[in-house]
């Protein structure tokens, strides 16, 4: 079952301003995770009304629901500002998702399904594009992911994933900052898919492994670089949790 979000917690008792409120929360939502709002930034209340073209108030509600989620941090007297990236938050997110990832690995059927597999081979295919920006990157690799998951039978359990990875989603649009490190990616995605498609599973859950933690060596390289963008202190990066998965 999907996870709810702070969103649908605040409106599910008040459906006649939901449209209007859910727009505002979940454009803010994507500004901040596809960086358009980069960590640090200040949030002025009367601003994104305006450029939003709605009163303040769904602008502060959606803000506080934000703040819930650690994406928005409120000051009182001062103002609210988009969270710098949390490395511990992150290495939650990579938790759960390498937990939920590794172990859909294991319900692989004997028979792929010819359509998803398909799909994979040409999402493949889509990312090795030449030029291809951060956003079309990033959606494709999403995509990439939710497919693996749906050949194991688990498609549905990626609403959850979503849920849970907001720092994680920054931390991983910061590490694609350049085509070499796309082109890592893709190399990986490869030996995914290479893995499922022969059978091998163990195979299959060592090269996701390996794919899914590349995020910490892309924080911690960020973090060297670009400290204001971190919760915390500089070196502390991501703590990196084993995921065992039980026979």
């Amino acid at each position: 079952m999907a996870r709810a979000s702070p969103y649908d917690h605040a409106v599910a008792r008040e459906p006649g301003r939901r449209s209007s409120r859910r727009q505002v929360y979940e454009t803010l939502r994507q500004r901040v995770l596809t960086l358009e709002l980069p960590p640090g930034t200040a949030l002025s209340e009367n601003e994104l009304a305006t450029a939003l073209q709605v009163s303040r108030t769904p602008v502060r509600e959606s803000l506080i629901l934000l703040a819930e989620e650690g994406l928005v941090q409120v000051f009182p007297q001062i103002g609210s500002f988009v969270s710098r990236v949390d490395p511990a938050q992150v290495a939650d997110a990579q938790f759960l998702r390498e937990a939920v990832e590794l172990a859909a690995l294991e319900d692989l059927p004997g028979e792929l399904d010819a359509g998803v597999v398909a799909r994979l081979r040409a999402n493949l295919d889509e990312q090795a594009v030449a030029d291809l920006d951060r956003e079309a990157f990033f959606a494709l690799d999403e995509a990439f992911h939710q497919g693996v998951l749906e050949l194991s039978g688990h498609g549905r359990t990626w609403s959850t994933v979503l849920s849970a990875k907001g720092h994680l989603d920054r931390a991983r649009r910061l590490g694609l900052s350049g085509t070499e490190t796309q082109a890592q990616r893709i190399a990986e995605h490869g030996e995914v898919l290479s893995a499922v498609l022969d059978g091998d599973v163990e195979r299959a859950r060592a090269a996701m492994r390996v794919h899914l933690r590349a995020v910490f060596d892309d924080v911690e390289r960020i973090q060297q670089r670009s400290p204001e963008l971190f919760a915390g202190p500089s070196t502390a990066g991501p703590v990196r949790r084993n995921v065992v998965i039980w026979a």
